[in-house]
């Protein structure tokens, strides 16, 4: 249609030039009558686009102006376009409609932010659970409504230093309800915009804290008689070389299995002592300066006097002047760990192979054996607690099935991060990650610390 449209145009304007310069050879005057011609079909398409600008911002009307030739065409189209941008606009609205009721009736409380953290919208639940107002709340910083200091340093590190928010989420107390524990997680979308979610978890807190009193009473009410256990065992153990053949051979191997499961139930209850401790207590000394080069040359001496017989291979590679903030005891109950599971888990002779160095991410810890090797459906469940890929193994070589989960704990208190690459038969690289801020940049303390280090020796 728009190229008959466009034939019939050429073929209007041919015919109007040469009555121009019919009627110009007629009078004598050719060149004025092709201006006036010309200035007759640029006053016609002038005027259709007056109308043209006026219908698009002054009129309200949606029919377009009554027009001939091409300019009816063009008329039309945009009356197409118009009609179907209103459609697709009473279409969008309908399903931000829906939305906003969907979002509305939810329990969790959604928050809309820009990219300025400033709020553009809620549902009803923000309302009870943040104390959000309607009226007066939207456009406003929501650090500055919810003045929570973890959630504004948590808000802070996902705008100012672009941590990633998806996948992480803070607790906090309602501001309005105190005995309402909440945990609230940004998710980005869009051109730099977050949804935040705060959910009502007060009932998993009470239950995750009676499970981690429960833990921590039931431990340390067994050190108690476990202690009284193995000094009456070692009392056996003693005994024995003074009784004579028969009553060796006869009781040698029950007091051995005691004093065995006594030692193994003692590990199990300390790692538990240890991660209720993690779990219950702030780290008030994380910003504290370590020096990890002189952490791990104690930790490496202790792995290879723990590889004894099965003569291991150790590659140590420490950046001499790579320290970090965080909590000495932690750190090193963390790293010890990951090195005494790769000595008790790689065969003799085998290579282990252990790094400290930083890079445009931040410092790194990686712990590399060729051992066995892990099969890829267990990794994901490594740090939980008591989990086992070989329950004969871990309990043939001592383990207690808790170290990965101390590792997660001290590594989330560090905010940082575990990450288990494995491939069955070629060994695995177990790498803590840690973030730029952790790295202690200030020379001064540097010096300090060195200083520290050097008395101690």
């Amino acid at each position: 249609m728009m190229g008959t449209t466009w034939s019939q145009v050429f073929v209007r304007l041919s015919l109007l030039l040469a009555l121009g310069l019919f009627l110009g050879s007629v009078f004598g005057h050719v060149w004025l009558f092709l201006c006036l011609t010309l200035s007759l079909i640029l006053a016609w398409h002038l005027h259709n686009l007056y109308r043209l600008d006026n219908w698009l911002q002054k009129s309200k009307k949606l029919d377009p102006p009554e027009a001939t030739g091409i300019w009816g065409e063009v008329f039309y189209q945009i009356y197409k376009l118009q009609k179907r941008n209103r459609k697709r606009k009473r279409k969008l609205a309908s399903m931000l409609k829906q939305f906003q009721a969907s979002t509305g009736a939810m329990p969790d409380a959604a928050i809309v932010l820009s990219s300025k953290n400033e709020i553009e919208w809620f549902n009803k639940a923000a309302v009870q659970l943040l104390g959000l107002k309607t009226a007066q709340d939207i456009g406003q910083i929501v650090s500055n409504l919810v003045r929570v200091p973890d959630f504004t340093d948590f808000l802070r590190a996902v705008t100012e230093h672009d941590m990633n928010p998806r996948g992480r989420s803070i607790k906090i107390l309602s501001p309005t309800q105190p005995h309402i524990m909440l945990r609230i997680h940004l998710v980005p979308y869009g051109d730099n915009k977050r949804l935040m979610i705060a959910r009502d978890i007060t009932d998993l807190h009470r239950l995750e804290q009676i499970r981690q009193d429960f833990v921590a009473n039931v431990s340390h009410e067994l050190r108690t008689p476990l202690t009284v256990i193995n000094g009456f065992v070692e009392t056996l153990q003693d005994d024995l070389p003074d009784m004579d053949e028969h009553t060796q051979a006869q009781w040698q191997r029950p007091v051995d299995l005691m004093a065995q499961q006594t030692r193994r139930m003692q590990n199990i209850v300390s790692d538990l002592l240890v991660l209720s401790r993690l779990e219950s207590q702030i780290p008030n000394d994380i910003r504290k300066p370590v020096d990890i080069k002189y952490l791990l040359d104690d930790l490496s001496d202790e792995a290879m006097a723990l590889s004894g017989e099965a003569q291991h291979q150790f590659e140590c590679e420490f950046a001499d002047d790579l320290q970090m903030y965080g909590s000495p005891d932690e750190l090193e109950s963390a790293f010890a760990n990951l090195v005494f599971n790769a000595v008790r888990y790689t065969a003799a002779g085998g290579c282990i192979t252990l790094r400290w160095y930083s890079d445009e991410s931040g410092a790194h810890f990686s712990v590399e054996d060729t051992g066995e090797g892990i099969a890829e459906q267990h990794i994901p469940r490594l740090t939980e607690r008591f989990y086992r890929v070989d329950v004969g193994r871990s309990r043939q070589q001592g383990g207690t099935g808790l170290g990965l989960a101390i590792v997660k704990h001290v590594l989330h208190r560090h905010q940082a991060h575990l990450h288990i690459d494995s491939q069955l038969g070629k060994g695995s690289v177990f790498r803590c990650d840690f973030p730029l801020s952790a790295i202690v940049q200030d020379d001064a303390e540097v010096t300090e610390l060195a200083e520290e280090t050097a008395s101690e020796l």
